[in-house]
């Protein structure tokens, strides 16, 4: 085991359908914490455990991703016959948080929330906010948005929505050793575009059949295919733009991470940059 082996599986984390690298600015997930945890057993054994937690309304809940890296991972779930490196964990009584929240505020009348089957109060005083540093959107006079309740009510009890041992060793073997938690690092998200490479036969049946559907607004195959032929060419541009610029690999972040799992000296994370991953910092999550 290299730190180079280590740094090869963060930047090939995504393998264009349900494994990939965690995104902290998820445009569908209000970000509300984190946390990062480093595992290293013997025989070379190494992993990696991140936790986000966000706000996510199409789901109508918070809730708490845990995203895996490894060389010795089990117990994976699978989405369409698919592995995926991270398994969602909802700390937060599902029908005590819809009684709660109405559309994507908190009621009036709410009282608290049932985390982990303990009652945790929810506060509709703007004064807590703005001490905890969260300034409320108000989007209507006295709102007060469910990610916002979020951030106060995790500032107040995170240990209450952080992964227990349990739930971070569920695709962990439980002879590994946690040598190492972080929570907050310097981070950059990493999403590569993977896209299947596209015959000229399988452009042509596509072509077709797009035309039969919508007409296409009579261009001819020649046109449809330059135009998809130009949209790969600044696709992959754009991927490659990314891995050079924001790869795991590229910055001392997970370089160090590295050096640590293969030293097991977690001494060996000393990091220069600022951190980042306060919510503050990824004002885009949840922007759609």
């Amino acid at each position: 085991m290299t730190e180079q082996d280590i740094l090869n599986a963060l930047d090939n984390s995504n393998d264009g359908f349900y494994c990939s690298f965690v995104e902290l600015g998820h445009v569908y997930s209000y970000l509300i914490d984190t946390r990062l945890n480093v595992f290293r057993g013997n025989n070379n054994r190494w992993a990696i455990a991140v936790e986000r937690l966000g706000y996510n309304p199409r789901a109508g809940a918070i809730v708490l991703d845990i995203n895996y890296y490894g060389n010795c991972l089990i117990n994976l779930e699978f989405y369409n016959e698919r592995p995926k490196n991270y398994y969602s964990i909802y700390p937060i009584d599902f029908d005590n948080f819809n009684e709660t929240v109405d559309g994507e505020s908190l009621k009036s009348d709410a009282k608290f929330w049932l985390v982990r089957g303990q009652p945790v109060s929810v506060s509709h005083n703007k004064q807590h906010y703005l001490q905890a540093g969260i300034e409320l959107k108000e989007y209507e006079p006295n709102e007060i948005r469910a990610e916002e309740v979020g951030r106060l009510v995790v500032s107040q009890n995170r240990d209450l929505f952080r992964a227990t041992d349990s739930e971070l060793f569920k695709s962990i073997p439980t002879d590994l050793k946690k040598i190492l938690v972080l929570d907050e690092w310097y981070h950059q998200d990493f999403q590569i575009q993977i896209s299947p490479t596209m015959t000229d036969e399988h452009l042509r049946q596509t072509y077709e059949l797009n035309r039969n559907l919508a007409g296409l607004g009579g261009m001819n195959f020649e046109s449809f295919a330059d135009s998809f032929r130009q949209q790969e060419i600044r696709s992959n541009e754009r991927n490659k733009e990314i891995w050079e610029n924001n790869k795991p690999s590229s910055y001392e972040t997970w370089q160090l991470i590295a050096k640590a799992i293969v030293t097991n000296d977690p001494k060996q994370y000393k990091p220069a940059l600022e951190p980042n991953t306060h919510w503050t910092n990824w004002p885009d999550s949840g922007s759609m």
